[in-house]
Formats: structure tokens, C-alpha cells, sequence
């Protein structure tokens, strides 16, 4: 599993397929202190139908949102449009309202659409575009 999400979310995952296994996502490889989801858990999960995991923003978002009791919800569901074509929705929960937590919001919304952006073109093409490279 770590190694098919490294095709194209990020470089380096620790990914274990059951509820309370790890979502790790490491965008630098190697790094462990910065950008990257390292802690975060699946919470549930409902085979084809459903993933759940908690999240942590990049760093410029971590004095808000990467604390142990500040993280966010990601749930992405799987919907089957035909036995070829899957819908896949993705919702992030957790956000606060102030002016900082607006930022994080509007990257993640940018993110998530990259992300599903390169899993759409692995699926496809076999290649897909890591999210959140350093230039």
C-alpha cells in the first residue's frame, strides 16, 4: 500500500490499510520534523467505499493545525459511476474560522485537487505528479 500511494501523493509513505494503522506521508523524503503527516492514523475504513485519516497541514500551516488535539479529518468515499469509472469525493473537516485557518483552507482546497489530479493521471497514464515538491 505505502508504495502504490508514493507513485503519486508523495515520495514516502507509511501507509497500513486498518483502522488506527498509520497515514504517514513524508513529502521530503527523509525529513521527519517538517512536511509531513507523520503520527496521523486511519480512523475508519470500509473496503471500496470509504478512507478516513487525520491530517496535518505543510509547515507553514503547523502552529494551527498539526498539534496532537488540532488535527483535521480527511474522509475520501469511493463512488462506483460504472464498472469502469469510480467518483472519488473527498472531504476535509476540521477547519476553525479565523483568517489563519481561511489560508489553510483555501491551499488544501488547491492540494486536494492537485492530489486528485495525479491519482487520476497514475490510474490513467501510470504516472502520476507528487504533491507539495520543493523547488
Amino acid at each position: 500500500m505505502s508504495d502504490r500511494v508514493s507513485e503519486w501523493f508523495a515520495p514516502e509513505a507509511v501507509v497500513e490499510p486498518k483502522e488506527g494503522g498509520p497515514f504517514e506521508l513524508y513529502f521530503e523524503p527523509g525529513n521527519t520534523t517538517g512536511m509531513n503527516t507523520k503520527g496521523c492514523k486511519i480512523t475508519k475504513l470500509v473496503d471500496e467505499k470509504e478512507l478516513q485519516f487525520t491530517w496535518k497541514g505543510p509547515d507553514q500551516f503547523a502552529d494551527i493545525m498539526n498539534m496532537d488535539n488540532e488535527l483535521t479529518i480527511v474522509k475520501v468515499s469511493f463512488e462506483e459511476v460504472d464498472h469502469e469509472t469510480t467518483k472519488v469525493i473527498v472531504e476535509h473537516t476540521g477547519f476553525k474560522s479565523d483568517e489563519n485557518w481561511s489560508d489553510a483552507f483555501k491551499w488544501h482546497q488547491m492540494a486536494w485537487s492537485g492530489v486528485l489530479d495525479s491519482l487520476k493521471s497514475v490510474l490513467e497514464k501510470g504516472e502520476g505528479n507528487l504533491c507539495c515538491q520543493p523547488e
